[in-house]
């Protein structure tokens, strides 16, 4: 890490936590994590521990969600044809490939269109409604799109084109004009549960369609699928979000998988493997994003929609397409990465300043999100990232927790063509010209909200924990608190002194491999990217104080447990 992190420890009642211990008889560890989490209830730190699919709300309770499936099954009924409307990420993929699927179970004569990056740009647009009806579509859904789409939506009036829009990002004060919107962020809708993803608000859709037709059996394999959008989204992992996670993790574990979910996990190298949200994160997901980055999206959407048997050939053929896709986004965002940093590091215009923007003529705009998301990581500020072409930037941003990015966008919305997002990722559009006045501007935005320590990463703690505490015991219920993700972070402690018994070697370059050892028992550890601090840990060897995670691993069939190191000191 480049900035050293402040270390904190999360605070917790002690009380509290003794109790939920009783209740629930689980280590004190255990029931620390619990009450740290806010779980300080032992019955719904019970329902934490154990979701299940009773646990998902009623659907009806999203405002307009009712008046929505009603009318797709009126649709239905009258062989209307149907379009789903998605999204280009796995967000927007996972969700148009549920919906598509139950519209189609149902009987209905439905299609999908899916807006290619570079030509049809983000989101619900007029020129698409124009596309569709011209196609015979009578109505249209879209999936995590079209809340801000208040153009799109005159269109399909004006041409008798019933629309609903689902989706789960911020709206504008008001509402598109159109037949449904089931947002669960809508004013005035009290949904308690406002942080599904897109897919998760897809999957309440298809909920409502399977308890007014009675195929409510249909729904753990939609779960299935909607985990995949959910992990890959990044939303809180707590509530609904988190039982379709950790159900759809034990679903993708278990199989059986239609053939072209099959074969999209035997490409990533998971099939017969125990899936957790890493693989989900590093493996799954890439591949079917860089369909969306590189190509085009329906690469991915096909992938999944592929059923039959019989299409094993070509679902084998389109989980290849997607691997050779990731491999040429991975080297065109490597060669971005390189040159987005020099310019920060070399230009004290972009590098002395708050917030980073930097633009490149001609930047594959499919992966300026992922080197701006890796500009945070390396420097730990708020990221963005422009492409420029015809005199046109796109842009791409990424931010840390202390900063707003969407408010920010905001303030300087009088110089941009387009924009959109959330607090911690955005888009944006402007003219190329205007590309120094922006960097000025956002950065006066953002002078008055970030201090010196907003910029230094917080190494968040959970306590102490010893190494002789990390028993069988403790690492099964870790494995219950799993899936991880924001607002249920990976368990991480801190303890000292610890000896290095073995090492620090340096691993391909770039990491740090060693065994550490405190009162007698020696475990395995690694710290990634973290090579060039091999002297300073040479040199105090003897007695250091760690910030880790634990791992449970396997190798020839044998199980032990091994450290991530965050930090030492």
């Amino acid at each position: 890490m480049a900035v050293p992190p402040i270390w904190n420890t999360r605070p917790h009642d002690e009380a509290q936590a003794n109790e939920l211990a009783r209740a629930l008889g689980v280590s004190p560890v255990t029931a620390r994590l619990l009450a740290i989490r806010g779980l300080t209830d032992p019955d719904e730190a019970a329902r934490f521990l154990k979701p299940s699919l009773d646990q998902l709300l009623d659907p009806f309770r999203l405002t307009d969600v009712g008046k929505a499936a009603d009318r797709l099954l009126a649709a239905i009924a009258a062989q209307e044809r149907i379009a789903v409307h998605g999204d280009y990420d796995v967000d927007g993929i996972t969700s148009t490939v549920i919906l598509r699927r139950a519209l189609e179970l149902l009987g209905g004569d439905v299609g999908h269109f899916i807006p290619e990056r570079l030509t049809d740009g983000y989101g619900l647009q007029p020129n698409t409604i124009d596309r569709l009806h011209a196609e015979g579509v009578k109505l249209i859904v879209s999936v995590d799109c079209g809340i801000r789409g208040a153009e799109a939506a005159r269109r399909a009036r004006d041409l008798g084109v019933d629309l609903i829009i689902t989706d789960h990002h911020e709206p504008d004060s008001d509402l598109p004009e159109c037949f449904a919107v089931v947002n669960p962020k809508r004013h005035d809708c009290s949904y308690p549960d406002k942080n599904l993803a897109g897919v998760g608000v897809a999957l309440k859709l298809v909920q409502a369609l399977c308890h007014r037709t009675g195929k409510s059996s249909w729904l753990p394999a939609f779960v299935k699928i909607a985990a995949i959008g959910t992990l890959a989204d990044v939303v809180p992992l707590v509530g609904e979000n988190r039982v379709i996670a950790k159900l759809g993790l034990q679903m993708l574990t278990k199989g059986p998988h239609k053939v072209g979910l099959r074969a999209l996990l035997e490409a990533a190298g998971l099939a017969g493997k125990t899936i957790d949200a890493y693989h989900i994160g590093f493996m799954v997901a890439p591949r079917i994003n860089a369909a969306g980055r590189m190509s085009t999206p329906d690469i991915a959407t096909r992938l999944l929609l592929a059923s039959d048997e019989a299409m094993g050939a070509e679902a084998k053929a389109l989980a290849e397409q997607l691997e050779a896709e990731n491999t040429r986004r991975r080297t065109e965002d490597q060669d971005i990465l390189a040159k987005a940093k020099k310019i920060v590091e070399s230009d004290p215009d972009v590098g002395a300043q708050s917030v980073l923007v930097v633009a490149g003529e001609g930047w594959h705009r499919g992966v300026i999100g992922i080197v701006a998301s890796k500009l945070v990581d390396a420097f730990y500020r708020p990221a963005i990232v422009l492409s420029i072409e015809d005199g046109v930037a796109h842009g791409s941003c990424r931010s840390i927790p202390g900063f707003d990015m969407l408010a920010a966008l905001e303030s300087c919305a009088h110089m941009l063509g387009r924009f959109g997002g959330h607090k911690q990722a955005a888009g944006l559009q402007l003219e190329a010209a205007r590309i120094k006045e922006f960097r000025l501007a956002i950065n006066a935005h953002a002078e008055n909200r970030l201090g010196p320590d907003d910029l230094r990463p917080r190494l968040w703690l959970d306590g102490a924990l010893k190494l002789n505490e990390l028993s069988d015991r403790v690492m099964a219920e870790f494995a219950a608190l799993a899936p991880f993700g924001p607002s249920n972070p990976k368990p991480r402690f801190h303890t000292g002194p610890v000896a290095i018994v073995d090492g620090p070697r340096v691993l391909k370059e770039r990491h740090l491999k060693m065994s550490v050892k405190q009162e007698g028992r020696v475990l395995r550890a690694i710290q990634w990217n973290a090579a060039d601090r091999e002297p300073r840990l040479t040199e105090q060897k003897a007695g250091v104080e760690i910030a880790y995670t634990v791992e449970e691993n396997e190798f020839r069939g044998e199980r032990y447990v091994e450290l991530r190191l965050d930090d030492f000191r």
